[in-house]
């Protein structure tokens, strides 16, 4: 926390650079993800090469991009506040909170994925959500902040009322989906539940005992954004050709995969080195009618509100556009 409010405090006292400034744009840039298919668009872009081919086009030769993994949004925060990670894939309750804090220096550039999260339970004591106690351990990517965090406690405020939101964070623990998998196959530290995503999901389902409890679906009323792209409002203006040259190499990345899921699917395997999952495991996931990599943002703006009334952030936006870069969500119609 330190080390966050330090960083955010620096960044706050640096000017904004117009988008006209004389400062040589960057020759590197970090973008940073998690783990599953629902960050399929970032892998195309790195396997095609697609930033490196649209910066080139605006005459940035020589563009490297890294393209790194973290287990949870907190390193992502501390990465966009400082301007390390210059473009993030995270959860829609990781940008609205770097959103209110950084006073929209930080802010979504676009949706990228609208999926279902998936609260699976091995205790056969729990049947619904009301059943969850301390006899439960259910991995999320990050305690209180990731989106599947948010997601429980909007399903506590729900079914006990908005003063016991936090009701089920205590049967919290931070880990990755891919370790939050082992962790729930092996019982390891008593965990017996896990908040995942898709494939995730798929294999936990053929656990012993595996039964899934509610989707974010349910806890938003339909189709909800799961994550987004986020960056740096500073970074955006000191680097106007770098920023445009990702924004058009992810909206070919998005249509890459919607013109042929089966070839995307191929690639997924390869580059998530995943040898648990078939080709047409994968396909399957993806060509979902609940599945989809879109430009437009979904259930943002009441995530951000409830957000907003549980004091999580300061700032109540009234539009999602609020919290968003118009080069891509203008006209999208998000919510």
């Amino acid at each position: 926390m330190k080390k966050t409010a330090w960083a955010l405090a620096l960044l706050l006292a640096l000017p904004l650079a117009s988008a006209s400034s004389s400062k040589a744009e960057v020759t590197e840039i970090t973008v940073a993800q998690q783990f599953g298919v629902a960050f399929l668009p970032l892998m195309v872009m790195e396997r095609n090469k697609l930033v490196e081919k649209y910066a080139e086009k605006s005459g940035l030769k020589g563009m490297k991009v890294n393209w790194a993994k973290v287990a949870g949004p907190a390193p992502m925060n501390d990465g966009l506040i400082s301007n390390t990670i210059h473009f993030a894939a995270q959860g829609a309750p990781s940008m609205i909170t770097l959103w209110d804090r950084t006073k929209g220096l930080v802010r979504g550039v676009s949706a990228m994925t609208t999926y279902p999260l998936y609260l699976v339970t091995r205790n056969p004591n729990v049947k619904t959500v009301r059943d969850l106690s301390a006899a439960d351990k259910i991995v999320v990517p990050s305690v209180k902040i990731s989106t599947q965090a948010i997601m429980l406690q909007m399903a506590a405020a729900k079914e006990f009322g908005q003063e016991n939101y936090t009701k089920f964070d205590p049967f919290t623990v931070s880990l990755s989906h891919p370790d939050g998998l082992l962790a729930i196959m092996n019982n390891t530290a008593g965990v017996n539940g896990h908040f995942t995503s898709s494939p995730f999901y798929e294999q936990e389902m053929k656990l012993s005992g595996a039964r899934l409890l509610l989707t974010n679906y349910d806890i938003l009323g339909g189709p909800a954004t799961a994550v987004v792209i986020t960056a740096n409002s500073k970074f955006a203006a000191d680097n106007p050709r770098s920023f445009k040259a990702f924004v058009d190499a992810f909206k070919e990345a998005i249509d890459i995969i919607n013109k042929d899921k089966r070839t995307a699917a191929q690639l997924y395997l390869e580059v998530a080195n995943d040898k648990r999952n078939s080709i047409d495991d994968i396909l399957a996931i993806i060509s979902d009618k609940d599945y989809i990599y879109t430009l437009r943002p979904q259930k943002v703006l009441a995530t951000a509100q409830f957000m907003a009334k549980i004091g999580s952030i300061k700032q109540t936006p009234k539009t999602v556009e609020e919290m968003f870069f118009p080069e891509v969500i203008k006209g999208l119609k998000g919510d």
